[in-house]
């Protein structure tokens, strides 16, 4: 039986960027190209004249000599360099717009709320440019961010990248470990940070956090403190003469034309790091022309992204959707900045959020839209949400239930685009498109560009069948490689050792018959009991179901030679995991999933061990549950929650 297909709202003609693509290639490459399949078929088979065609379109500013080339082929696939004779600039980019239209909007659980208009914003990047100019800072320096999701960072980032230095960032509920684990690696000259935070009601102080972090990175010349949201006046860190103040960093003068330096299209804009969870955290580093243009084909093709939109997507600075939403900015829409957790001080803020600033393209994560419909927040019956049109889902695999709740809880005309990458490629692989329906559980499409497929374990691509998620050809969003790694060696480890030249990306992942895909989970957790490959997104997508419980996670457990599921449910408050739920849970699988997908073993916890970028630690658990101890326990956000799995 095939998935339910759901009836959206498509764009109408002549206001489809895609469709205006499709139409300019056929006539300027004299092509017939008449789908979406097509086009990417197209762009797969011809990428030269794909990643050249959609610098043009989309409108990216460079400098190059005539008939530069758009591909300089490597010996490997990770060697290639696209547009390797172009130069632009990234910040550039983003603020070619000047006008009076609001940039930037911040909100908070305060209800703080904050705006800048494109030409504020162009004015706040120029003074905070000529004042890291004064502190020495150039090209290829490092500059990082102890950052809330709030607009002085966006300009920071901009004024960085302006000058050509690499700008990195973490949110500041990183623990001092995890933070040192980063940066002392990249060694910032200049650090962004913040004094305060406020989540779930709560006020965290970083006086001291800032102290351990001066201590820790020598390199430092320079602090510059954010305003203090939430109590004005705190101590700066004591005995440091090189703390600066966000308004004294500002106080230059006015300028009218600001410099943005012409750097080659591969030239690093920012480092991101892995999850850290099997040691230091890998330092991947990004460059500024292939950011842009993978960002550009996103936001201007497969999202149809327009000047008069409001874009919000709740993020937080050390996730790489905050450097996806601000390159909205290109785009000359609205950017609506939001720092705290989603359901404080009400299950609805983000909701309630979106209705007052006109939100009209939603971003989250698959288990919020989940934890959403737990707690009844249904935007269809309480919110006015006339502009919304697109919903975006990412983090996780978005289930087919998840599916369900936005059509029916959210908005019934809305198009829902389930997408999937990651921090790695600081983009997607699968991601949706305007000109195609929403099925059901399904991502809508392979990225154009992105030479997606499912290999089997032969290394053989399959269609309707489980496997790995690999792309066979260069992008120009692949990191340029990993920081202090010159021979390429721990980013060969890390994408090309599974099959020769292929990038393998790590996720469990099927194609449909509709040219859709389902990802069913991270490979290096995929379960295998008895020889049967189970990707954990098909254990969440039933248990998560059932009213009662909020979470889980399931791990494979070594038992007498063979593996067994054991499953870890967290429960609703007035839940208790009884014999009789834990024959429901185990009904539940076995009708939705099958047999061989049910636990031996289910338990109840308090809390689930989470990274710092929020994602369950499946890995972790498992290495607790063994034994063995985990590599990296600074890199999760909750490393207290493994006590409960000790045993």
């Amino acid at each position: 039986m095939s998935p339910a297909r759901f009836t959206i709202k498509t764009a109408a003609p002549g206001d489809c960027h895609l469709a205006d693509f499709i139409h300019w290639l056929n006539k300027s490459q004299r092509l017939q190209l008449d789908s979406y399949a097509a086009v990417h078929r197209w762009s797969v088979q011809n990428p030269e004249a794909f990643w050249h065609a959609c610098l043009d379109f989309t409108g990216i500013e460079t400098d190059a000599p005539a008939n530069a080339r758009t591909l300089k082929p490597g010996q490997r696939i990770w060697l290639d360099q696209w547009f390797p004779e172009h130069q632009l600039n990234y910040a550039g980019n983003l603020l070619r717009f000047r006008d009076d239209k609001t940039a930037l909007i911040f909100s908070d659980e305060h209800n703080n709320r904050q705006s800048l208009s494109y030409a504020e914003l162009y004015q706040q990047v120029s003074q905070l440019q000529r004042w890291l100019l004064a502190q020495g800072v150039i090209a290829g320096d490092r500059v990082a961010g102890f950052a809330a999701n709030r607009i002085e960072t966006v300009i920071a980032m901009l004024a960085s990248a302006s000058i050509g230095a690499i700008w990195s960032s973490c949110s500041p509920d990183f623990g001092v470990g995890g933070i040192l684990d980063r940066f002392t690696q990249i060694e910032p000259t200049v650090l962004f940070a913040v004094s305060s935070h406020c989540y779930a009601g709560r006020i965290n102080r970083h006086q001291a956090v800032l102290e351990k972090l001066m201590a820790g990175l020598p390199s430092l010349r320079q602090v510059v403190l954010l305003p203090d949201l939430y109590e004005a006046g705190a101590d700066d860190p004591v005995g440091h003469s090189d703390v600066v103040h966000w308004r004294d960093a500002l106080a230059g003068e006015l300028a009218t034309e600001m410099t943005f330096a012409a750097l080659p299209f591969a030239h690093p804009l920012f480092i991101m790091y892995s999850s850290g969870t099997t040691g230091v955290p890998k330092c991947i580093v990004h460059s500024a022309g292939g950011t842009l243009l993978q960002h550009r084909k996103e936001h201007h093709l497969h999202l149809n992204l327009q000047r008069n939109d409001v874009l919000f997507y709740f993020t937080t600075c050390g996730w790489m959707m905050w450097n996806w939403l601000v390159s909205g900015l290109a785009s000359g829409a609205t950017l609506v900045l939001y720092d705290g957790s989603p359901f404080h001080p009400k299950p609805s803020i983000l909701f309630d959020l979106a209705e007052d600033t006109g939100v009209t393209i939603f971003g989250t994560s698959a288990k919020y839209l989940s934890a959403a419909e737990k707690a009844g927040v249904q935007p269809q019956q309480t919110h006015a949400l006339p502009h919304l049109h697109t919903l975006l889902s990412t983090g996780s695999p978005l289930n087919a239930e998840g599916f369900d709740y936005v059509y029916q809880q959210v908005k019934g005309d809305i198009s829902l685009q389930s997408i999937s990458g990651g921090t790695d490629i600081i983009s997607c692989f699968v991601l949706g498109s305007p000109l195609l329906p929403v099925y059901r559980g399904e991502i809508q499409c392979a990225g154009l560009g992105m030479d997606v497929k499912v290999y089997n374990q032969a290394g053989k691509p399959v269609s309707q069948e489980k496997g790995e998620l690999v792309c066979q050809q260069s992008f120009p969003s692949m990191p340029t490689g990993f920081w202090q790694d010159p021979e390429h060696e721990k980013y060969q480890a890390a994408y090309f050792a599974r099959f020769d030249n292929i990038w393998t990306h790590g996720d469990y992942a099927e194609q449909t018959a509709h040219g859709g895909w389902i990802i069913y989970g991270r490979s290096d957790t995929v379960l295998n009991p008895g020889g049967v490959r189970i990707g954990t997104a098909e254990i969440y997508r039933q248990v998560e179901q059932l009213a009662q419980v909020l979470e889980s996670v399931a791990v494979g457990q070594e038992w007498e030679g063979d593996v067994r599921i054991v499953l870890f449910v967290r429960l609703q408050a007035d839940a208790t995991l009884d014999d009789e739920l834990i024959g429901t849970i185990k009904l539940c699988i076995r009708n939705g999933a099958s047999p061989r997908h049910v636990p031996a073993v289910i338990r109840q916890v308090t809390d689930i061990p989470r990274t710092l970028n929020g994602k369950i630690a499946e890995i972790a658990v498992r290495e607790t549950l063994h034994g063995r101890p985990v590599n990296n326990r600074d890199a999760l956000a909750n490393p207290d929650a493994l006590k409960e799995f000790e045993a």
